[in-house]
């Protein structure tokens, strides 16, 4: 097993516990942003571990990151099928034999349903629906599934409980809804237990920085070490829960663990509890940077419209998750964003100087 000491005291706690019981692990989306931290932090505990990806939004270079950190040993506990999870026959053959899914593939990204609603649905609705009638029927003990904050929607109130949601503002929303809805189903109707986990802008290494859906964080951290313009959104006070990676496998472990029957078929927000504000992002992330290039202190953020389909603050309300779940976040933005930046910094920082 991977050294526990160099973890948050939070995953090496969960990863002794697995220690004890070994199983069998399903990710799928695995070569994405979560899901390949889930394949890494599950082999790292000596887990073994399928991943599935179709490459939509993921990349193989996610996966051979993964290789590189982990040990020989460990590495051959890990089968990879590249498959889509709107092939239903794909799905059923990647959970034979599965004792717990942590599914966390779809398409991602409020602009892209805007744009393409279609393929939105058929991802997140159709591609959901086929897990979860796999992972039923090859008997799965547990299936832990990638909520979203958008489910949200409308409601103004702050901080956001899991028990009050508005009307959904995108294609996207209604999408991770219907998630919620047909793993409440399932419960009901073939007594299959599912824990759902309401995303709030997760980040950290691995989140991919190019492309027309973005995360903010990655795209913003490589345009300040490039030197190019970076845009914020409106007048920058629009807040978010961001929650980095390290706090989003903790809950998916526990979701996939937990004992205590009540906790069972319900859906938690996994998050920190905090807003920041677009603007305090950018100082933020500037201010990590500068650590390793002291010339991105002069660089400003211009600003453009506000998106459509965005929510004008989020901030979560994680009470329910510490107490059904033993949740207990181990990074704030702040501290997340110092643990990512030198990953980023390896990767895009090209010069010394910020042309």
């Amino acid at each position: 097993m991977a050294s526990l000491s160099a973890l948050p005291a939070e995953l090496g706690a969960i990863g002794r516990q697995l220690a004890l019981r070994p199983a069998r692990w399903l990710v799928t989306g695995s070569a994405g942003f979560i899901g390949s931290h889930l394949v890494e932090t599950l082999l790292k505990f000596d887990q073994a571990v399928v991943g599935l990806d179709n490459f939509a939004t993921g990349h193989r270079r996610n996966i051979d990151e993964v290789r590189s950190l982990v040990t020989a040993e460990q590495w051959s506990r890990h089968r990879f099928v590249e498959a889509d999870i709107r092939d239903a026959d794909a799905c059923r053959a990647a959970c034979q034999g599965v004792d717990f899914v942590l599914h966390q593939a779809a398409l991602g990204s409020v602009p892209r349903s805007l744009a393409n609603p279609l393929a939105t649905n058929a991802a997140n609705i159709d591609g959901f629906l086929n897990m979860l009638v796999a992972a039923r029927d090859a008997g799965v003990t547990r299936f832990v599934y990638a909520a979203s904050s958008s489910t949200y929607g409308d409601h103004q109130a702050l901080p956001k409980v899991e028990d009050r949601i508005g009307k959904p503002l995108s294609p996207y929303a209604v999408t991770k809804l219907v998630n919620e809805i047909y793993a409440d189903v399932f419960a009901r109707c073939y007594g299959f237990p599912s824990i759902g986990l309401r995303y709030f802008n997760v980040f950290g290494a691995r989140q991919d920085p190019d492309g027309a859906y973005a995360a903010v964080i990655p795209r913003w951290t490589k345009a300040l070490l490039l030197g190019e313009p970076v845009t914020i959104n409106g007048d920058g006070e629009t807040s978010r829960d961001f929650c980095f990676i390290d706090n989003a496998v903790q809950a998916n472990l526990l979701a996939a663990t937990v004992d205590e029957p009540a906790a069972l078929n319900q859906v938690y927000n996994v998050a920190v509890d905090d807003r920041t504000s677009l603007n305090r992002l950018f100082e933020i992330l500037r201010d990590a940077l500068s650590i390793f290039r002291p010339d991105v202190l002069g660089i400003r953020a211009s600003y453009a419209d506000f998106r459509p389909g965005d929510v004008r603050h989020s901030q979560a309300d994680i009470g329910k998750a510490r107490r059904l779940l033993g949740y207990a976040p181990s990074h704030d933005i702040k501290a997340g964003v110092e643990v990512a930046m030198p990953w980023y910094v390896a990767r895009f920082a090209v010069s010394d100087e910020v042309s």
